[in-house]
């Protein structure tokens, strides 16, 4: 059996993957150990760690939120020794600027979930700011330190590859989510997005310029205030605040239009959440976008807010387009399942070199 260290935090969605990720992965023999970094789960979060997965709260600095190198480092060798103390096999960092300054005993997976460096290409554009850069460049050195590197989407892998000069492009292992066990309601007729609404990346300003150029509704869930201190104020979307799993899904079962302007994302999780409930999609045309979504949404220049009204109206008002389009968005969820994503870096923990108490372990 195979012990698997996984790095989380509670922040975003990094805990809904490695949590279904977990679950998953106890169904085929290994064992997962859960180790949070920065903010503990709340009971809720708590409930989504599946029997079988053990979780530690490490209380460790969260590497996005370091004020320093030195606080990455701190949360490197904080690891580093639960490695050791749990006698795991193989360490996944869903943070790769961990394994910039500690060399760990056991091999290393660092499954980049996004990143500083091309967060800044993709929405700022240039020289990156310099209060900014050493944690590019910590990204950098963990990713080529790593022994295996995996993106969820073949157009992040690319992006990594070319923001960080790597010499090979990452592994692809495409996210997945369980779909909510919740059956479709009456339909109803508002526009709706969901995620880190603070985030500049995810654009939500030219959703909220689209919301008073329409005649349809538009409501957002999410934070509109991050742990980094970044705020948004919407003036024309109605604001719902953080959902529960259970209440975005029973939102979700009303089938709204779903609608994403982001202009960085590395595979987006809340897209494919509304895939599976059989929203219909309108969503900025970028490469990820593109990759995953192909004949199975509507695409818009992500800056074009009244190319956002006008598809959601048109959707609204066409009872068979907007139909034909969730049909198409949710058999396409079904190539994003938990299990084949299980499956994907099952097949990449399968080629890493053997720790060398792995080896006392199996000769024993």
């Amino acid at each position: 059996m195979t012990r698997l260290l996984i790095t989380t935090d509670t922040v975003g969605g990094v805990w809904q993957y490695a949590t279904d990720l977990a679950r998953a992965l106890v169904e085929h023999d290994v064992e997962p150990v859960l180790a949070t970094m920065g903010p503990r789960p709340d009971a809720q979060q708590r409930l989504a760690v599946a029997e079988g997965v053990e979780l530690v709260e490490t209380d460790l600095p969260l590497d996005w939120l370091a004020t320093g190198p030195h606080e990455v480092t701190e949360a490197a060798e904080g690891i580093a020794r639960l490695a050791d103390a749990c006698r795991a096999d193989i360490i996944q960092l869903n943070a790769p600027a961990l394994a910039a300054s500690v060399r760990f005993e056991q091999p290393v997976i660092a499954v980049a979930h996004s990143c500083v460096g091309s967060w800044w290409q993709a929405v700022k554009g240039g020289r990156i700011d310099p209060d900014l850069s050493w944690r590019a460049e910590l990204t950098g050195i963990g990713l080529r330190a790593a022994d295996k590197v995996v993106a969820p989407s073949g157009a992040f892998a690319t992006m990594l590859q070319h923001c960080y000069d790597l010499a090979d492009t990452p592994a692809v292992v495409r996210n997945g989510r369980k779909p909510a066990q919740i059956p479709p309601g009456a339909r109803q007729d508002f526009a709706f997005t969901a995620g880190r609404l603070w985030d500049e990346g995810k654009n939500v300003t030219t959703l909220d310029r689209a919301a008073v150029l329409s005649s349809t509704g538009f409501r957002a869930a999410g934070p509109l205030a991050g742990p980094n201190g970044t705020t948004i104020s919407l003036a024309h979307i109605a604001a719902t605040g953080h959902l529960s799993d259970t209440a975005l899904a029973q939102l979700l079962a009303a089938q709204p239009v779903f609608v994403s302007a982001a202009v960085y994302e590395p595979f987006g999780l809340a897209v494919l959440e509304a895939a599976q409930a059989g929203c219909a999609l309108v969503l900025s045309d970028i490469a990820t976008f593109r990759e995953l979504w192909d004949g199975a949404a509507w695409f818009i220049y992500p800056h074009d807010a009244n190319g956002f009204a006008r598809a959601v109206d048109e959707i609204v008002a066409d009872p068979e387009l907007r139909h034909r389009l969730g049909q198409a968005a949710q058999v396409r969820a079904g190539d994003y399942t938990v299990e084949r994503m299980a499956a994907g870096m099952l097949a990449l923990y399968r080629t890493m070199p053997v720790a060398a108490h792995t080896l006392e372990r199996v000769a024993a």
